[in-house]
């Protein structure tokens, strides 16, 4: 027996706030909005659900998101921090590889990894 992810769960203070945000990163609409939960539906079925909580983010997630880009990963980064992002850590290499953590509105960490064209170029 096995099982399917049928979605991340992101626990929030603001679920429509951090939905809009995360709408705009996957380029996905939110389907479902209410007042203390939201949904966006990804083309391979899963679902980021949001979720609020009483309790605020307190440490470094177990879990994160890792994002790989349709375009350069820079691009994608600055886009992401004109979205709202922010950079937690920078682990971009001279020569083009590494990767780039971020935490979304509310502190959840993610990365964006280098594009498709990125990695086959440099490996």
């Amino acid at each position: 027996m096995t099982c399917v992810v049928q979605n991340f769960f992101f626990d929030c203070a603001d679920a429509c706030e951090l939905g809009r945000f995360w709408s705009e990163v996957v380029g996905k609409p939110m389907t479902e909005a209410g007042d203390s939960e939201t949904i966006i539906e990804m083309d391979n079925g899963v679902h980021l659900y949001f979720g609020q909580v009483p309790e605020p983010k307190t440490v470094k997630n177990r879990i994160h998101l890792c994002l790989q880009p349709d375009v350069p990963r820079d691009e994608e980064v600055e886009r992401l921090l004109k979205l709202g992002a922010t950079l937690l850590h920078d682990r971009r290499n001279p020569d083009g590889t590494g990767w780039a953590v971020l935490g979304d509105p509310e502190g959840n960490e993610f990365c964006v990894l280098r594009s498709a064209a990125e990695k086959a170029a440099t490996s």
